[in-house]
């Protein structure tokens, strides 16, 4: 029975944050979409292909159950699967996302909790694991990428939020006075010397 509301409630977890994922390249150019948004190239449209690289392999090669798509070997990443070259649309990323969905959610439903898996590029003792533990890795790095998501869209139009329906319209002036606020309390804890 606990089994069961851990994995729903997990799998539940996971496709909320794919699809908040996504709805942070609503309505964003194509150069918004994958332009470069960090010191290290960190952008929107990058970080659903890494996601969706991630899950391919987790709820694939790890068990025994390959994704559909075509991977580099894990061994030959390069970190092609943080950018979106120009040969490649935004409406393949998304695809290649959601088709990985079907697979994810395969192996999700067909596996118990405790189904053996093997991470090869987890170190020993770590490298052999279960359903479960995977789950919760995956979960990690999903929430860890749309909290990246949610900053970047933050910083391009002031969007914020998991979903559409819950966002509120920004007051520009309360945002102001909130941002002065807090500007000062770090000006008084830590002055700047000149």
């Amino acid at each position: 029975m606990i089994d069961e509301f851990a994995k729903d409630n997990l799998h539940g977890r996971l496709r909320r944050d794919r699809n908040a994922l996504l709805w942070k390249l609503d309505g964003l150019s194509e150069y918004d979409a994958r332009r470069p948004l960090t010191a290290t190239g960190t952008n929107l449209l990058g970080l659903v292909k890494h996601v969706a690289s991630v899950e391919a392999r987790y709820f694939g090669e790890v068990f025994d159950r390959p994704s559909p798509e075509p991977l580099p070997r894990w061994q030959d990443s390069d970190g092609s699967d943080l950018w979106a070259t120009e040969d490649e649309t935004r409406d393949q990323i998304i695809a290649f996302y959601r088709r990985t969905w079907e697979h994810s959610d395969a192996t999700i439903n067909e596996l118990p909790l405790d189904a053996p898996g093997h991470v090869p590029w987890w170190p020993e003792p770590y490298a052999d694991t279960n359903l479960f533990a995977v789950m919760v890795h995956v979960l990690g790095e999903s929430i860890r990428h749309a909290g990246h998501a949610d900053i970047l869209r933050e910083g391009l139009d002031g969007r914020t939020g998991l979903r559409a329906e819950h966002e509120k319209q920004i007051d520009e002036e309360a945002l102001a006075a909130y941002c002065a606020k807090i500007e000062q309390a770090a000006r008084s804890a830590a002055p700047i010397k000149a």
